[in-house]
């Protein structure tokens, strides 16, 4: 198999020494990097390869979007606290949702982040085969977390079976990467719990739910169980698990971090979902302290409005330095790791990606650098601000290049599997009857119930 070289002007690989080279890049064998290092070192190395030099641009490992939910509700569920923006929007539409509405939203958000310099996404949603097919198609890697309800008043939701033929037909792909999933906690019965706990262990996977994201979450566990919520969770085995991952995770104490510390869980950093639905500010920088593995994610469509993993980056970093009144908080090194290095080691996959490191997958984006966000751009010395650029000024739309395990996706901004045009105009022309028939069932029952059941996850 032939050696390729990319390099560019600015290298910055994402290793444990934060190093940011110049006139550098990778060597790629098949969809394996085999060398790092400076454009003449590689050139001498490999005098054969074809060499692609990437001028007046950044290259660095593609993101990682540790949340995400596709959809096709963008700008159309706004402006109330997550709780009361769940029960009249969001699970409404999970009950008329369709496997084909579920899938063309798939495509759409997939194609948005890897335009963005998106190359791996963990996604929580529905009918889970037309996801995995997608991204199969575009070229992304995928988490596929199941939104299962297991319990008999979320029979709107995937259920475990779905989720574990998912495990089943999907093992082994190298890019859709199957994980267990429950919308929440109390989204299951007692038997479902200790089921999705079950198939994470047998399968060898992930555990992936959403908790603690609103102070009702600690309210609701209080006083179902005496316990704050990761309390609860570890008594009921959910870190028996090879991971499990909590999205949100904005109200947990300092025992409930030094818990998740010590027992290898991880967690879903989702700042501007956060902030749009009033969550809270999470403890990101008592996670990291504690040695937590912590990813960074956009949430969906609709709770964010963007999948822009480069302004989930600034806005990670601007909150947490609001939340600490320090200006020193959240620095950018440690929102790009985030946004790489912690997002594969939450999901498991530091051994593969998050870096452009030698043995590791060939992912990776090209960031323009002629631009006014990225000006003046200094690489060395006491005002070196590429990593400071990367984190405050760039945004998705300056990425033109995207590559994963080797196969360029986006090539000058553009798709090169899909035509961007048919994806947007298919979920235009899915979007009228998903309403109506949310219109029609909110009309047929009036006034949506309550979120949490009286029973589900009740151990009283």
């Amino acid at each position: 198999m032939s050696v390729r070289l990319v390099t560019s002007d600015v290298c910055v690989p994402m290793n444990s020494a934060r190093e940011v080279l110049t006139d550098a890049g990778v060597a790629i064998e098949g969809d394996t990097i085999v060398a790092l290092g400076t454009t003449d070192d590689l050139r001498a190395r490999f005098p054969e390869a074809a060499h692609r030099h990437l001028s007046r641009r950044v290259i660095m490992p593609g993101l990682i979007n540790a949340h995400h939910h596709s959809g096709m509700l963008r700008g159309t569920a706004e402006h109330l606290p997550v709780w009361e923006w769940l029960r009249l929007h969001i699970d409404p539409m999970h009950r008329v949702l369709r496997p084909a509405d579920a899938e063309a939203a798939a495509w759409l958000c997939y194609a948005e982040g890897l335009l963005s310099g998106t190359t791996t996404v963990v996604d929580m949603w529905r009918f889970m085969d037309g996801a995995a097919r997608a991204a199969d198609a575009l070229g992304n890697r995928v988490v596929t977390v199941n939104y299962v309800g297991e319990h008999p008043d979320y029979d709107y939701f995937d259920t475990l079976d779905d989720n574990e033929r998912m495990l089943r037909e999907w093992a082994g792909h190298d890019r859709v990467l199957p994980w267990v999933g429950l919308e929440h906690p109390f989204y299951a019965d007692e038997a479902g719990q200790r089921r999705a706990i079950r198939l994470a262990q047998e399968y060898g996977t992930g555990l992936y739910t959403h908790c603690s994201e609103s102070e009702l979450d600690v309210q609701m566990f209080r006083e179902r169980t005496g316990d704050r919520p990761m309390i609860a969770l570890d008594k009921w085995g959910f870190f028996d698990t090879p991971r499990t991952m909590i999205a949100h995770a904005v109200w947990l104490d300092e025992d409930e971090i030094a818990l998740m510390s010590h027992r290898g869980g991880s967690i879903s950093h989702n700042p501007i979902s956060n902030m749009k639905l009033a969550s809270g500010l999470a403890p990101v920088t008592e996670f990291l302290a504690a040695g937590v593995a912590v990813g960074l994610g956009t949430d969906g469509e609709k709770e964010n409005n963007n999948l822009d993993m480069f302004e989930e980056m600034k806005v990670a970093s601007l909150l947490g330095k609001l939340r600490a009144m320090d200006a020193a908080a959240m620095d950018s090194w440690q929102v790009l790791e985030l946004a790489t290095t912690g997002g594969a080691r939450a999901v498991m996959q530091e051994h593969r990606l998050g870096s452009l490191e030698v043995g590791k997958q060939a992912d990776l984006v090209a960031v323009r650098t002629d631009t006014p966000r990225m000006t003046p751009l200094i690489t060395n010395g006491p005002y070196a601000n590429v990593h400071h650029n990367l984190v405050h000024a760039v945004r998705g739309g300056d990425v033109d290049l995207t590559m994963v395990a080797g196969e360029v996706l986006v090539e000058d901004g553009a798709l090169v599997r899909a035509d961007l045009d048919r994806l947007i105009a298919e979920v235009h022309r899915r979007v009228p009857d998903l309403f109506a028939r949310r219109s029609a069932y909110l009309e047929s029952v009036g006034e949506p119930t309550g979120l949490f059941t009286t029973t589900a996850g009740d151990e009283s």
